[in-house]
């Protein structure tokens, strides 16, 4: 069995992770750690653990837990991971940060975007950007395990064939993105209040939002050079949930624009094998409610022939494919076990 611990067990992704686990065939959870909750028991927090998780929370204590765990799944604030973190550490035991501390690979960008100094900066090299569709290989052999963002996670794969096989120009690619309010965390914030939210939609972050450098970093990877973009996320009255909507000039290829028949080619060429990755027929695009509690993606796109330009839509779960789904499945990766391991559900 794979010795698990999470550190920031008592927020949305760390609960979401001691859900998945706790069904999961291969894994023992070791620690549910959190600094809020220290001491008290995790179903009281959690009511849907009765009788099932029969743990008092632990205290954020790594050089302990790296000891008695195989992994540890680090579901906390931008910082924490990268201001514990050490070579020691690493040696002992793998680590999956869901926060944005080794996602970027240059630290001033980090620095910048998250208005905070890298603590660790020696270890950004060693982390791996935990996008398993397309990074798998490197995965399969690091240590330090990057969970990627939620809107980048949407964002990325649902752009990632064309711009890998250059039918879009990425410069003029625009992300709408829309969010459920777990998205922000579990932190009382006055702007996520039911009565600030009910009824309501809005843009925030605008031109601004931090996920924003980890999209054109991974998204310019892809084609080679790179590229700014518009991303824009909204929050709207959900629990759970990303939508994202993308548009993006088509380029010519041998003299013509791409079809809608050969861009499904392109998406099929990367993702007709992914289990997770769901493209959808013509005329069907992506709701957020049929990857609820999922950790699947849909995808489906259309064709605008009138301003030849292509719209790209894509939905996940932002809890599970955006957060813990994925850092299971980069999990099941790196110890080499079916990705769809302990992720066969849909509620």
């Amino acid at each position: 069995m794979i010795k698990a611990g999470i550190i920031g067990a008592t927020g949305y992704a760390g609960a979401e992770i001691a859900k998945i686990l706790y069904s999961h065939p291969e894994v023992a959870i070791v620690s549910y750690g959190s600094k809020s909750y220290e001491g008290e028991d995790f179903s009281e927090i959690y009511g849907q653990f009765r009788n099932l998780i029969n743990e008092n929370c632990s205290p954020d204590d790594l050089d302990a837990l790296v000891n008695k765990a195989d992994v540890i799944f680090t579901a906390t604030p931008q910082g924490y991971l990268a201001g514990k973190l050490t070579k020691e550490l690493l040696s002992k035991c793998k680590f999956i940060d869901l926060s944005a501390d080794y996602r970027l690979t240059d630290v001033d960008i980090y620095e910048k975007w998250y208005k905070i100094k890298h603590q660790s900066p020696d270890l950004i090299k060693e982390a791996v950007y935990g996008l398993c569709e397309i990074n798998r290989e490197q995965i399969k052999h690091t240590r330090l395990l990057a969970n990627p963002g939620c809107f980048t996670t949407c964002s990325i794969l649902t752009a990632y064939p064309l711009v890998k096989e250059g039918l879009i120009d990425p410069s003029t690619l625009i992300i709408d993105a829309l969010s459920g309010v777990t998205g922000a965390g579990r932190g009382a914030k006055t702007a996520n209040l039911y009565c600030e939210v009910n009824e309501s939609a809005k843009p925030y972050g605008v031109a601004v939002h931090r996920h924003t450098p980890e999209i054109e970093e991974q998204l310019s990877k892809a084609c080679g050079k790179n590229f700014n973009l518009n991303f824009t996320p909204h929050l709207v009255p959900m629990n759970r949930g990303i939508l994202a909507t993308e548009y993006a000039s088509l380029v010519n290829v041998n003299g013509r624009l791409p079809s809608e028949k050969t861009i499904r080619a392109a998406y099929e060429k990367y993702y007709k094998d992914e289990y997770f990755i769901r493209l959808l027929p013509d005329g069907k695009y992506p709701e957020t409610k049929f990857v609820e509690h999922t950790n699947f993606v849909d995808i489906g796109f259309k064709v605008d022939p009138r301003t030849n330009r292509i719209i790209m839509m894509g939905a996940i779960d932002n809890l599970v494919k955006g957060a813990a789904g994925q850092a299971v499945q980069n999990m099941n990766i790196m110890f080499g076990l079916p990705e769809n391991t302990g992720l066969k559900f849909s509620v």
